[in-house]
């Protein structure tokens, strides 16, 4: 049996994660190159991106011009706004914006796009099913990543992210660089700088992004579903992500030695 072999088999006998009224539906993590280098349980089904769908809002506001830098616009809250979150019902600009997740924002960016360009956007990423068109409860443009129209799969997540990695979605180096300043976490885990985003919508929790150590990237993605009879004080992309982080480490750290060693076996094949 070879390192690989080793390696995955430590990394599968994992337990899957759980976390306080959810069960795990899925967690994949990729090389930025391309491999899907380790996934667990139903990675292939479609589910709404709900706000992990901001990062490609924020890719298309910064291309498109409309977004500017961290803090500009600054844009003020009025009334009819969605305002599911008290914190929602105040100025916002871009990081506040993705950090505190304003459904409100992005409506206002998707509507300064209008549905040419935004469908345009979404269908040149090849993110998900690119179905934009909305239903009869939710107009496609401002809602269409809520519980709607659009879906995306776990290995689907990792694919675009990959793309954002090796800026390969055709927009300005502007809107990959303000998109991973938004998406940062400040603090670095175990020596690998994280960019992620939660999402949470119809019992659904995401937690998605990439995780950089020197010049090696890995995408993740984490999918649970929430069990309805249980209390919904927590939003479930918070669960997803406090679940997420807790084996990311270990993860990363068993993906990154077999990357590692892998020239090396390599060559032992060879000979």
């Amino acid at each position: 049996m070879n390192f690989r072999h080793i390696v995955l088999g430590a990394l599968y006998s994992l337990v899957p994660i759980s976390a306080a009224h959810a069960t795990e539906v899925c967690t994949a993590l990729s090389d930025s190159n391309g491999p899907t280098l380790f996934s667990r349980g139903d990675c292939q089904r479609q589910v709404t991106p709900a706000s992990t769908f901001k990062i490609a809002i924020s890719l298309m506001g910064y291309d498109a011009g409309i977004l500017k830098d961290q803090h500009t616009p600054k844009l003020p809250f009025r009334e009819g706004y969605v305002d599911w979150r008290p914190d929602w019902r105040q100025d916002t600009d871009p990081s506040k914006w993705m950090k505190d997740s304003v459904v409100w924002y992005s409506q206002q960016v998707t509507q300064s796009l209008g549905m040419p360009r935004f469908a345009g956007y979404t269908s040149k990423f090849q993110y998900g099913n690119a179905n934009v068109t909305g239903d009869a409860e939710h107009d496609g443009l401002t809602l269409s990543w809520i519980g709607s129209s659009l879906k995306i799969s776990p290995l689907e997540q990792l694919t675009f992210l990959n793309k954002i990695i090796n800026r390969q979605l055709g927009v300005s180096a502007r809107a990959y660089d303000m998109t991973a300043r938004l998406t940062q976490v400040d603090q670095p885990l175990d020596g690998w700088r994280i960019h992620g985003k939660t999402g949470s919508a119809s019992g659904y929790g995401w937690y998605v992004g990439w995780a950089t150590k020197g010049t090696r990237s890995f995408s993740f993605a984490h999918l649970l579903k929430r069990d309805d009879t249980q209390p919904q004080d927590v939003p479930a992309g918070l669960l997803a992500r406090e679940a997420l982080l807790r084996e990311l480490p270990q993860l990363l750290g068993s993906l990154e030695q077999e990357a590692l060693l892998r020239p090396a076996l390599r060559e032992a094949i060879k000979h």
